[in-house]
């Protein structure tokens, strides 16, 4: 299934005011988040950031989305462990671990389920999150991410943690900028290009470098089988972090999922995006 590539909006339609908190987990760290429309609405939706990003990543998709569902639609967005101004402790992560805070922010608000959405490290954690807690997961949005980077992710991974802590997070700036965005999009939308560094600057490097390993740690594909909800995989055609052929696994290992490649999009769609990951979600809630 092919897709027209829509440029991202700056957001200035207007959403209900969010509500905003921190959740306790089960090992008590605490986790940021914002919660934009009523606990009960019929469509609920837990979208997940991107590495070294913040639940901001998420405003122009949520700007859309409570805009075309108004009252029906309550989202909630989060600052995973590590980022943001969530708890940043001093351990080893697994996207197992990220996917139990989900839950405990789902018990925070009330949630029994919801529509689970997430980009690149938030689709990992998202797909974790339905293999551990399928009836929670009312359906699941997979966005330029994948179930497994491959043999050698553990090495690659490790090598970006150790740069990291090594030489400082602005060493990598111009590596991101060029993984994240295609250049037509960084020639046209300097502003969203330059809050996503700013926000990735800030990183705390020890968190960083954590998350970076636990990516590289990452496998999913054992889930792939057992989920049956409604499912919708996106990549960017230009993907170079999670390209089409880790789409494409996801897609064939998941029954009844659909498959949407966008022409000239790299690997930050919900920003290059918004209009078609929320038609996306839209197509999940209907579904």
């Amino acid at each position: 299934m092919q897709a027209q590539t829509r440029q991202a909006q700056t957001g200035k339609a207007q959403t209900g005011k969010a509500q905003t908190g921190k959740a306790q987990t089960r090992d008590n760290h605490a986790i940021a988040y914002d919660l934009v429309g009523a606990p009960s609405a019929p469509h609920r939706f837990a979208l997940t950031h991107s590495l070294a990003l913040d639940r901001n990543f998420w405003t122009p998709v949520v700007e859309q989305l409570s805009q075309a569902l108004g009252q029906d639609a309550a989202i909630l967005t989060w600052d995973c462990r590590g980022h943001g101004q969530s708890d940043k402790p001093r351990q080893a992560y697994s996207v197992e671990q990220f996917a139990d805070d989900l839950a405990d922010l789902f018990d925070h608000v009330g949630w029994s389920d919801a529509i689970v959405a997430g980009a690149s490290m938030g689709g990992c954690i998202s797909l974790a999150f339905a293999g551990q807690y399928p009836a929670r997961t009312r359906g699941l949005g997979l966005f330029d991410t994948t179930a497994w980077y491959g043999p050698d992710a553990p090495a690659q991974w490790a090598d970006r943690a150790g740069k990291a802590l090594s030489e400082g997070l602005t060493g990598l700036v111009a590596f991101q900028k060029i993984r994240w965005f295609g250049d037509a999009f960084r020639d046209d939308h300097a502003d969203v290009v330059d809050a996503c560094l700013d926000v990735f600057l800030r990183n705390d490097l020890e968190a960083y470098a954590a998350s970076c390993r636990m990516l590289g740690a990452a496998d999913l594909r054992a889930h792939l089988p057992a989920i049956r909800v409604p499912t919708r995989v996106l990549v960017g055609a230009e993907d170079l972090a999670t390209p089409i052929a880790m789409a494409e696994v996801l897609h064939n290992g998941i029954v009844g999922s659909t498959l949407t490649i966008v022409p000239d999009a790299r690997h930050l769609s919900p920003l290059e995006v918004p209009d078609l990951i929320a038609r996306e979600l839209q197509a999940l809630a209907k579904a």
